[in-house]
């Protein structure tokens, strides 16, 4: 998993024509609208917490300095890691900033249902619950050479569910067939699981900053994963 620490900041080329002191958010929505915005900006995303410091979801720089502008900020964590610059005060002359931090407790709390969702099953996140590996063989794939296997085939009454699904290359998913594991006597590596939702936000970011990483490191089930 990829981390980066590196400072980033958010200048906006050209003049402003703002009357009066600018609030930065104005500034923002024209970092959203342009297509010079770099990608590797386009990619940040800072981590959501609810008052009581709970994990909801990644935000983009953007919905963050929304929440910034309108002090709906409760807390935050880690060193700022992005500088939006806003408009410039005909009055003062001067130009407005914001820092943004990489973990950000928005005011209120969330209800119970939404704390804990059910992750997606997409072949991206499955893939990367699996690391990349085919889990027959074990050999190292690239996205393009994996496919997901069902543990329980359709065929046989399976489902397409996080414990029923593993990543399997080509070769041993053609070799397998319509039987399982046993029937094919193809043992599996690992059993398969439903990652919890701060699992599914790690599997699902590949820019995670490492004030971002640490935290939820921290949330993480405690999970004992049984290798054959």
């Amino acid at each position: 998993m990829e981390t980066d620490r590196a400072k980033l900041r958010l200048i906006r080329d050209g003049g402003s024509g703002h009357a009066a002191q600018a609030s930065p958010i104005d500034d923002a929505s024209a970092f959203a609208s342009s297509d010079a915005l770099p990608a590797r900006l386009d990619a940040v995303r800072l981590l959501s917490l609810d008052a009581h410091g709970r994990v909801l979801d990644w935000i983009s720089w953007q919905d963050a300095t929304c929440l910034y502008a309108r002090d709906a900020v409760a807390w935050t964590l880690g060193d700022p890691c992005l500088t939006v610059h806003g408009g410039t005060s005909r009055i003062t002359g001067l130009r407005s900033t914001m820092d943004l931090h990489p973990i950000i407790a928005s005011r209120g709390h969330a209800r119970p249902h939404a704390l804990d969702p059910t992750p997606a099953l997409t072949n991206h996140a499955l893939f990367a619950r699996d690391q990349h590996l085919c889990l027959y063989c074990g050999r190292d794939c690239t996205r393009q050479q994996l496919t997901r296997d069902h543990v329980k085939p359709l065929s046989q009454g399976g489902r397409d569910t996080w414990e029923n699904v593993v990543s399997a290359c080509f070769h041993c998913n053609s070799r397998k067939g319509g039987r399982t594991p046993h029937q094919a006597s193809m043992p599996l590596l690992a059993v398969p699981f439903r990652p919890s939702w701060v699992e599914h936000l790690i599997l699902s970011n590949r820019n995670i900053l490492a004030d971002q990483m640490n935290f939820l490191k921290n949330h993480l089930p405690r999970r004992k994963r049984r290798i054959n």
